[in-house]
């Protein structure tokens, strides 16, 4: 291969992770090079696409792009749920340069490509960059996570799929949520709903979080009223779709919420039972998930006065929270510190008072 070759090889395939293993015909060729800036967001050039799609059994050097196998398709969505399981248990940050490399090389393979194949990579390219937006939000980057949810929803419209658009609106509703604005999370969240097509179990997803909006302004009956239309829609198995899930792969998502939403209403005491029983059908695997949840019961544990218990969960739950380093996680952290503060010579509380501390202040 000539060093020109090799140089442009290199630009289209920075960042991908070692695991990333692509088809060429006969062989398998495996490739881990170091990633490109986070500011190039649109794409890859025409000639990088072709100089890897030579390597990578998918384009040619001179001439027309050849289809992509489905094999590359395969290869890039398993990369991808690689990646997301990582996230499940890992700092954002371990995941967020990958899955920016990744998507941007599946985009910009989407875009030399025509007819269903190169539908399913713009899809894949969408969700990639949805869940990157996510990743941004733990990371403590609001304005990366809009950028990229907003990046998902241009791209499904594009690909005309209904599904990541309305959850691209509910994604925005949740970061209005952490900011607890009420009014825009049910505003976004119906705007989800608006979109047409959409899968029940998107549009489920859609509800549950108006319902979350409903609760934090404080309107216990229109929040029960969004939970039962929630809980209507959702289907009974996840559906079969071109790109993984969309959104939470816990075993009940609106039951989670629900429990949140009791604590946002002030009926912390029925909110802590609530999640203490979802808690117990969450797999260890999803950490992210575990550490959220069990602070959020411990809050709720703490503003009922519940101090003993509260304190037992949190403990549970600091060396998850330690692993995902969420900054969601954090803002629930910061509130139970204040609260479980009120009984600063509580000998539960003196106990687990320094590692609670100990993971606000250490970033």
């Amino acid at each position: 291969m000539s060093e020109s070759v090799g140089e442009s090889l290199h630009h289209v395939t920075a960042g991908i992770p070692v695991e990333l293993i692509r088809w060429n015909r006969s062989r398998l060729v495996e490739v881990a090079v170091r990633g490109p800036s986070s500011r190039d967001v649109r794409g890859l050039g025409r000639r990088q696409v072709l100089v890897a799609g030579a390597v990578l059994g998918v384009g040619a050097l001179t001439g027309g792009p050849r289809p992509v196998a489905d094999e590359v398709v395969a290869g890039m969505r398993t990369s991808f749920e690689r990646l997301r399981d990582k996230g499940l248990r890992a700092s954002p940050q371990e995941v967020l340069e990958p899955l920016r490399a990744l998507q941007r090389t599946v985009y910009g393979l989407a875009r030399e490509t025509s007819g269903p194949v190169g539908t399913r990579l713009v899809l894949l390219a969408a969700r990639i960059a949805e869940y990157t937006g996510w990743m941004c939000q733990e990371a403590g980057d609001e304005q990366g996570a809009l950028w990229w949810t907003r990046h998902a929803s241009e791209l499904s419209r594009a690909a005309g799929d209904p599904d990541i658009t309305s959850h691209a609106f509910a994604r925005e509703a949740g970061l209005a949520l952490y900011r607890r604005d009420a009014s825009a999370t049910i505003t976004l969240a119906r705007q989800a709903q608006r979109i047409g097509r959409a899968g029940s179990r998107v549009l489920a997803l859609a509800v549950r979080r108006e319902a979350q909006g409903h609760a934090l302004a404080g309107d216990r009956a229109a929040a029960e009223r969004a939970f039962d239309r929630a809980a209507n829609q959702m289907p009974s198995a996840v559906p079969d779709s071109p790109y993984p899930v969309l959104g939470s792969s816990v075993p009940d998502p609106l039951e989670l919420a629900r429990g949140w939403a009791l604590s946002d209403l002030g009926l912390h005491t029925e909110a802590a039972a609530v999640l203490d029983e979802q808690l117990t059908l969450v797999p260890a695997s999803s950490r992210r998930t575990l550490a959220r949840f069990r602070t959020r019961r411990s809050l709720a544990l703490a503003l009922s006065g519940e101090v003993d218990e509260s304190c037992r969960t949190i403990a549970r739950a600091l060396d998850d929270v330690a692993h995902v380093d969420s900054a969601t996680v954090r803002t629930d952290l910061r509130q139970l510190s204040r609260t479980l503060g009120r009984w600063h010579n509580h000998g539960a509380v003196r106990e687990v008072y320094p590692d609670l501390r100990r993971q606000l202040t250490h970033r």
